[in-house]
């Protein structure tokens, strides 16, 4: 199933208010909306004739004895079958206006983050996220599909009204004279519960972060028995979360009993003037019943609005909470004209200069080429910006100063599809999804056949251990794809890479993990593969390294030398002590 566009978005305009914003968006699907809302407002019609049936039916039926009592108990029975039916088509017509709305806002806020560049999701939590993109989109769904639906069932009391005018002025005076009072408690009330709707949003936020964190690193807290300290941690913020919720209880025990009672007031005071006025022959029995069907029709409208208040408070912080994330701009878009060329590789980065957004300095003044088809090795310590080279290659983030160029064409002005589409890179910490091993091989070309998968696993040496597992390429591997080993894990990473195919290729340490075995057979298939193909290799294995070309050194943001392997061995006493400290942790760690 192809998936459909969002039929609107949100206004981008910050300075108008939050429903002003969501307008566009329940424009779009106004056809459903209004539909739900006419048969509801019509089921509010043919809901207020019953009491009047009652009334008519009474005085002349059963006191008067002038009229058929079967024939009025008949229509009410009809009356209430169609709006029964009524009722139904409404309520159809009103999920499916909530769950149009779901959509599109999933989609937008989804739409937006997939935009984002890295840097952003540097600085926010992922439980943050999750947040925004769950409870707060329901929030806002749910009030600007159920708001509408609730003004118009509020309309009864309009309707009942009138109708109350038509058969005595003073009594339906007498029956509506608590509601003005009641319109100025669900103000007040409104007022009221705001700032703690915002808090618990918040805190819920807070919550989902705690648990996203512990769920994605549960075996580093188990590996460190950390069990009881992150329950604690869990309990602190579930404890702020029932804080507030009390704090939201006590603010709705104060105000609905009012909102709540207030009509039933109505009634009391209905029952007194009328049975006076009935005493002395200025109304009827069943006009005072007719008044007591209405005044209790009050009570539900009543309490929806005070529900009302509270959904708008809870929607008003849950939409802030997204907007932010929607007010955000990328700082990593396509450029106003941007191209979309076939790339031969060329790759150069010219004085380039570099700080993350938490402002560590990755590069100072860097120039380095590579020539198309070239493969290059980049050698440092940590944190000498190694692996920042990939990352800009493929504009993940943007450079500070400088540029950062392939076949003369700064990536800024490339299509950004387009770029990274013959970019790839192999991390060094691969990422596997919860899809069957076929499937992450493919992921970035889901058309491709078993035969170009199997072909690109084997020459990633994974085709081995991938038909040694009893669904071979159809398993499905864990969440994270934790149920392989790190090394098994980087050979898929390697072989979906290669499934691409790109002009650029970048092994961000791509082989840490596996066996130098392995490895050097992983090498064997590489090296075929890397024939006119631009390839940089964050290198610390020595045999690594061996697949270069050429080897760069790098250290505090820079190209210190650039050279062949033996003549940097001989001329540049720094690269033998990198050399030498990632020997000695390679035999630290198969010892």
């Amino acid at each position: 199933m192809s998936r459909r566009a969002p039929k609107a978005s949100i206004d981008p305009d910050a300075g108008k208010s939050w429903l002003r914003r969501a307008l566009p968006l329940v424009k779009a699907h106004r056809g459903l909306l209004i539909t739900s809302l006419v048969l509801s407002f019509a089921g509010l019609i043919v809901q207020v004739q019953i009491p009047n049936l009652v009334r008519i039916g009474i005085d002349k039926a059963v006191v008067d004895r002038a009229g058929n009592l079967t024939y009025y108990v008949w229509a009410i029975v009809g009356l209430a079958l169609v709006q029964g039916l009524i009722n139904y088509l409404a309520r159809l017509y009103l999920l499916r206006t909530a769950y149009e709305l779901e959509y599109d806002l999933r989609n937008i806020v989804y739409s937006h983050l997939v935009r984002m560049p890295f840097g952003f999701y540097d600085k926010v939590q992922s439980g943050e996220l999750m947040s925004r993109s769950g409870s707060d989109i329901r929030a806002v769904q749910m009030y600007l599909s159920f708001g509408p639906s609730i003004l118009v069932q509020c309309l009864i009391a309009v309707v009942a009204f009138g109708l109350m005018l038509s058969i005595n002025v003073p009594l339906a005076i007498v029956a509506m004279a608590t509601m003005p009072i009641i319109g100025i408690l669900g103000v007040s009330m409104r007022k009221a519960i705001f700032p703690v709707s915002w808090m618990i949003q918040a805190r819920l936020a807070q919550l989902a972060t705690v648990v996203d964190e512990n769920i994605q690193g549960v075996r580093i807290v188990k590996a460190f028995a950390a069990e009881g300290r992150q329950l604690t941690s869990l309990a602190e913020s579930a404890d702020r979360i029932r804080w507030a919720y009390r704090q939201d209880a006590k603010i709705r025990s104060r105000w609905n009993p009012l909102l709540d009672n207030l009509p039933r007031l109505g009634l009391a005071l209905v029952l007194l003037v009328g049975g006076l006025m009935v005493i002395d022959g200025h109304t009827t029995i069943g006009t005072i019943v007719a008044f007591n069907s209405y005044v209790l029709m009050l009570q539900p409208p009543f309490r929806l609005l005070g529900m009302m208040i509270m959904m708008g408070q809870r929607a008003s912080a849950s939409a802030r909470r997204i907007y932010e994330i929607l007010d955000t701009p990328s700082d990593v878009v396509d450029d106003v004209a941007p191209v979309a060329p076939k790339l031969r590789g060329d790759l150069a980065f010219v004085d380039v200069g570099f700080a993350y957004p938490n402002g560590t300095v990755a590069l100072e003044g860097l120039s380095l080429s590579l020539a198309a088809g070239e493969t290059v090795a980049v050698v440092g310590g940590t944190g000498s910006g190694k692996s920042t080279l990939g990352r800009l290659a493929a504009r993940f983030y943007d450079v500070t100063s400088g540029s950062v160029t392939i076949d003369g064409i700064d990536v800024r002005k490339i299509k950004l599809s387009a770029l990274r589409e013959q970019v790839g890179i192999v991390p060094d910490e691969p990422f596997l999804f919860s899809l069957s091993i076929h499937d992450n091989i493919a992921y970035g070309r889901p058309d491709a056949s078993r035969a170009e998968v199997i072909d690109a696993a084997v020459a990633a040496g994974a085709d081995e251990f991938i038909e040694e597992l009893p669904e071979g390429y159809d398993a499905v591997v864990g969440e994270r794809g934790y149920t392989l080993s790190g090394g098994q894990r980087q050979r898929i990473a390697i072989a979906r890479a290669l499934l691409m195919n790109p002009p650029i290729l970048v092994l961000d340490d791509a082989t840490s993990a596996i066996d130098v075995t392995v490895e050097q057979r992983i090498h064997g298939s590489l090296k075929d593969r890397m024939q006119g193909r631009t390839t940089l290799i964050v290198a610390h294995r020595l045999s690594t390294i061996s697949l270069a070309d050429r080897v760069v050194l790098m250290a505090g943001g820079r190209v210190v030398a650039d050279g062949t392997h033996a003549s940097l061995l001989a001329s540049e006493p720094r690269y033998a002590e990198v050399l030498a400290s990632t020997a000695m942790e390679d035999d630290e760690v198969s010892a």
